[in-house]
């Protein structure tokens, strides 16, 4: 007997793998959202899972969540393999920023890129949370400026590929960093971001709890006035569809030039999406997005009847995040659709059932080990007509190869001549029929899933 060691095979927490039958519908929805963006111009870049940690690091995020990289066996003496040098993306903004500075003399701007790839995180698991997840980001950047009206665009192209996937009822929410900044530096408040990242926490410990964190005078905390503290939580407690929002911030009393300009290019993408359906896109001045590169429209998705789970979809403007490698201004705006956190959330709660378990539209079997070679040539002319054609293994009874065939969800099985001379026939396995048919010829109704 072997003495190695069997390893019971069991699943990572946070790690999220499918069936067959579940990954084909999550590439379907993939393609759906490839499909969406590439309507509006937008051109697929892909940049590799690693990245050099100072470039991870350059964003200012807590080095904690980024997975490094080593070598198993290191070499003794070589700093390359003993020192963690490398980590995997955990966004794909940094490498994208990145990827445009590296890039920056053969791109065309402003540049409109979408990536679809895994990024990976080291956090604790749990619902909605994963320490492996699939983003579909859309964003442009441009040399100095970025039109407003992209910000506006985005937005759009999100409700339009959302909508066409079949998910519970969800609301975009829109917000300008500026319209935060502005109104508590009106207010007097020496650390505004301070009270930013504070307010991000809204959703999650609620009022008091925001409360206590701005009350706080500790270093790295507000320290606000009672009078401050009610002022900025009246502000986030707005909250509307059109630009009315914009009346009801300035009956505040609190004035600003930052202010005043937030409210503007608010006003602007508000009007901008109007002829979305009622309720699609709301202004909401409690989303602040706490990460500090956002400078002016941020925005974040959530389910309408969850909204604690988390958001589904988040982003923003930035000012010049790829200009830190790199000595010219490249502002953006992008924002992020969480495809593994939308797609987990309805496998778990039953609300998608999977797709066909293998992508086969005809079996060919194997009459006799003599007649092989009668059954490549049918596969091979029924694939260069379009149909995903599988050959069965081996020479076996027609009935293990139709149930194998069924078992697998293929709609088709085919009968290639049994002798010289003779007809080819195809089965449909969902109504039973079988009839003549010629491979050069045929055609089928559309397969189920």
């Amino acid at each position: 007997m072997s003495d190695q060691r069997v390893v019971r095979p069991t699943p990572i927490s946070g790690f999220p793998e499918w069936s067959p039958e579940i990954r084909s519908v999550e590439q379907r929805w993939l393609d759906h959202i490839r499909a969406g963006f590439e309507r509006y111009g937008f051109a697929s870049v892909e940049t590799p899972s690693v990245e050099n940690l100072d470039v991870l690091l350059a964003k200012g995020e807590t080095s904690q969540e980024v997975y490094t990289l080593q070598r198993l066996q290191a070499d003794d003496g070589d700093e390359e393999d003993t020192a963690a040098r490398l980590g995997l993306h955990f966004d794909l903004t940094v490498p994208f920023a990145r990827y445009v500075a590296q890039h920056f003399n053969e791109l065309v701007f402003p540049f409109k890129r979408y990536q679809m790839q895994r990024v990976w995180r080291g956090e604790r698991p749990q619902e909605g949370r994963y320490r492996e997840f699939t983003q579909c980001d859309i964003d442009v950047i441009n040399v100095d400026s970025v039109p407003l009206h992209f910000d506006a665009e985005l937005p759009r192209i999100v409700h339009e590929v959302l909508s066409g996937l079949d998910i519970p009822a969800w609301t975009i929410c829109v917000n300008n960093r500026k319209v935060l900044q502005g109104f508590y530096e009106g207010l007097g408040i020496d650390d505004p971001l301070a009270v930013i990242r504070a307010l991000d926490k809204l959703h999650k410990i609620g009022e008091e709890g925001v409360r206590t964190i701005l009350a706080d005078p500790g270093e790295g905390h507000p320290g606000l006035s009672e009078e401050q503290i009610s002022a900025c939580l009246e502000l986030a407690r707005i909250r509307g569809a059109d630009t009315s929002v914009i009346d009801q911030v300035r009956k505040l009393g609190v004035t600003s030039e930052l202010l005043t300009e937030g409210l503007d290019e608010l006003g602007f993408v508000l009007d901008s999406l109007s002829d979305l359906p009622d309720g699609s896109v709301v202004a909401d001045l409690s989303i602040a997005r706490g990460l500090d590169y956002y400078t002016g429209t941020v925005y974040e998705a959530a389910f309408d009847d969850d909204p604690g789970y988390g958001s589904i979809c988040a982003g923003g403007r930035y000012e010049d995040l790829a200009g830190q490698f790199i000595k010219r201004r490249l502002p953006g705006v992008g924002i992020s659709i969480g495809l593994t956190r939308i797609f987990a959330k309805l496998v778990a709660e039953g609300r998608i059932t999977g797709g066909r378990t293998c992508p086969t539209d005809v079996m060919v079997v194997v009459p006799s080990a003599e007649r092989r070679g009668e059954a490549l040539r049918t596969a091979a002319v029924l694939r260069g007509r379009g149909f995903n054609t599988e050959v069965f293994h081996q020479a076996a009874k027609l009935g293990k190869q139709i149930q194998y065939a069924s078992k697998k969800g293929v709609p088709f099985v085919w009968f290639p001549p049994f002798e010289d001379g003779g007809k080819h026939e195809v089965k449909d396995l969902t109504t039973g029929e079988q009839n003549e048919a010629d491979p050069t010829t045929w055609t089928a109704r559309p397969a189920a899933g």
